[in-house]
């Protein structure tokens, strides 16, 4: 999706770039999934699985565009913000699982919800290797 799109200079000094898009790419599923989830939760009544799945598809949305502006990286607030999207991608997983059983979508959605908490996961423990040195 984004070879070509940026170039080394673009991003943070010692970034590694396949990892970037792993990530990028899990957030974009988890947030498709979510909104999808949540859509059918409303329709059938669960209305705490859908608010977690809206809030959970607007952080990764959010997420996304963070990661995408690399000019405007703050290492200190992208940390801090991988984590509280991690945070939110496991609760909106743990809500989802409770319905796993009965509801497919629901089943899907915690799926993508844990690969992308495992993405950010893996991108901070790199982020946290790389931080003495900048």
């Amino acid at each position: 999706m984004m070879k070509g799109a940026m170039s080394a200079s673009d991003m943070p000094k010692g970034m590694d770039m396949s990892m970037l898009e792993e990530c990028l790419e899990a957030l974009s599923a988890c947030m498709q999934a979510c909104v999808m989830c949540a859509d059918a939760d409303a329709g059938e009544g669960m209305g705490r699985c859908a608010a977690m799945c809206s809030n959970c598809a607007d952080m990764c949305g959010t997420m996304m565009r963070m990661m995408l502006r690399m000019n405007g990286w703050d290492m200190a607030l992208m940390m801090s913000m991988m984590e509280s999207t991690m945070a939110m991608c496991r609760a909106c997983s743990a809500e989802c699982m409770m319905h796993a059983e009965m509801s497919e979508h629901c089943r899907m959605c915690a799926m993508a919800c844990d690969q992308a908490a495992m993405a950010l996961e893996k991108m901070l423990g790199s982020m946290r290797e790389m931080a003495p040195a900048m």
